[in-house]
């Protein structure tokens, strides 16, 4: 099957709208223009003739796909998400295809020196000969996840064209503001109806991923003593320096840039401060529980330690639940990663079952009581401008959830 044109053409279209999320928004979803992607995917659903189309208030669309054959058949839902990084610019997306690669630098931007080969990109040089997709250089691409939503587009309006394909009943579901953590906040998973489902957010052809980071954010604050300069021996705490001293006092081997793998870090995201505040916020990733608890029990003796250092300071330190490791739930399914990786093969694809390091919509899906894996979308380098990804690893993920569909009436 070869869906490479239709599959870009979506992309463009669904790259080209900015769909941006906040983290720092109060409102559900976190931007309005996530709405105006969800719209148009809500009428082209109806279009291609699928069933049961819904755009709710907070933004999720959710479809059907009518079974073809009859029986007691597992509804099947099928997940990608709207919103694009925060940590990029998805305005004025530009598209463009690099035909054939051969090899050597992809040129991205002249203007802006942004060039990718497999210096800056080592994994790109297994996609020798593919179509391969980025933007301009002034922004990210949005394949993370608009490259999910098309491949779904593509393969649903497969399926509702060939109903000789035999399946059970198909959900389809797109969901706001998986980059900010809230995506499935309001996401009802009963009115769903699906048994089991699969998120199409993943990366790199093959890659199949059953597990994710349990994750915490961490809050620090700091109050400290604001006295003159001139008399601040024995009188001062200078908050400023005491959150920096908090900051440089955790391991460089624990931290993003120096894990990779299973490996846990903790990640200052933001610091601010003055004399008399000063205020530290961050992530905590591990995927054992039992090392993410240590890890924070290791920034809490590192937070003891500057108490009393600075008895003249107030230091606080606290942890939040983000989202949780769906292995603990996905491993109590052993058919839903084993259909997978059937499916992953019968498409001509070596699966790659590895951990994501961040979380994706299945992880809270799977909590949520929606056991929800995650599968390949073709791409890489997400969330900035030297985002890419290839249109014949779209089209195997096409082919991926079109045999799903198929096992799952076996």
């Amino acid at each position: 099957m070869d869906f490479k044109a239709s599959l870009y053409k979506r992309l463009e279209k669904y790259a080209r709208v900015d769909t941006q999320s906040d983290e720092k928004s109060q409102t559900f979803p976190s931007t309005k223009k996530q709405l105006v992607l969800a719209k148009l995917l809500a009428a082209e659903l109806k279009a291609i003739g699928a069933k049961g189309v819904k755009l709710d208030k907070y933004g999720y669309v959710t479809a059907e796909i009518p079974a073809t054959v009859k029986g007691n058949k597992p509804v099947i839902g099928f997940l990608a998400h709207i919103d694009t990084s925060p940590a990029a610019s998805g305005k004025g997306v530009k598209p463009q295809v690099h035909k054939g690669w051969k090899g050597g630098d992809i040129v991205i931007s002249r203007r802006h020196g942004v060039v990718l080969n497999t210096k800056n990109c080592p994994e790109l040089a297994g996609f020798k000969g593919e179509d391969i997709v980025t933007a301009s250089g002034d922004t990210l691409l949005g394949a993370d996840n608009k490259a999910g939503i098309a491949i779904i587009m593509t393969a649903a309006e497969h399926l509702i064209r060939h109903r000789e394909i035999p399946h059970g009943a198909l959900k389809i579901g797109f969901t706001p503001d998986e980059e900010v953590g809230q995506g499935v906040k309001y996401f009802d998973v009963k009115a769903f109806g699906a048994k089991y489902a699969y998120t199409f957010d993943g990366d790199m052809e093959g890659s199949v991923e059953d597990e994710n980071f349990n994750a915490d954010c961490v809050k620090i604050s700091v109050t400290g003593k604001s006295v003159h300069p001139g008399s601040a021996k024995n009188a001062m705490a200078n908050a400023a320096r005491i959150a920096a001293e908090i900051v440089a006092g955790w391991p460089e081997n624990m931290l993003p840039e120096t894990t990779e793998n299973r490996e846990g870090f903790i990640m200052f995201t933001d610091i601010s401060g003055e004399t008399e505040k000063a205020e530290i916020s961050g992530i905590v990733r591990e995927h054992d529980m039992k090392k993410l608890k240590a890890m924070e029990r290791q920034l809490g003796a590192i937070v003891a330690a500057a108490r009393l250092k600075y008895p003249l300071a107030k230091i606080e330190l606290s942890f939040r639940e983000q989202y949780r490791n769906m292995k603990e739930i996905i491993v109590k399914h052993p058919e839903v990663m084993g259909k997978l990786m059937a499916a992953v093969k019968q498409a001509g694809v070596t699966p790659r079952l590895k951990p994501v390091r961040g979380g994706t919509d299945g992880a809270r899906l799977s909590f949520m009581g929606l056991p929800t894996p995650n599968v390949f979308t073709g791409g890489y380098n997400y969330h900035g401008r030297y985002e890419w990804v290839s249109l014949d690893g779209m089209n195997r993920s096409a082919e991926v959830l079109i045999n799903l569909a198929r096992k799952w009436a076996e």
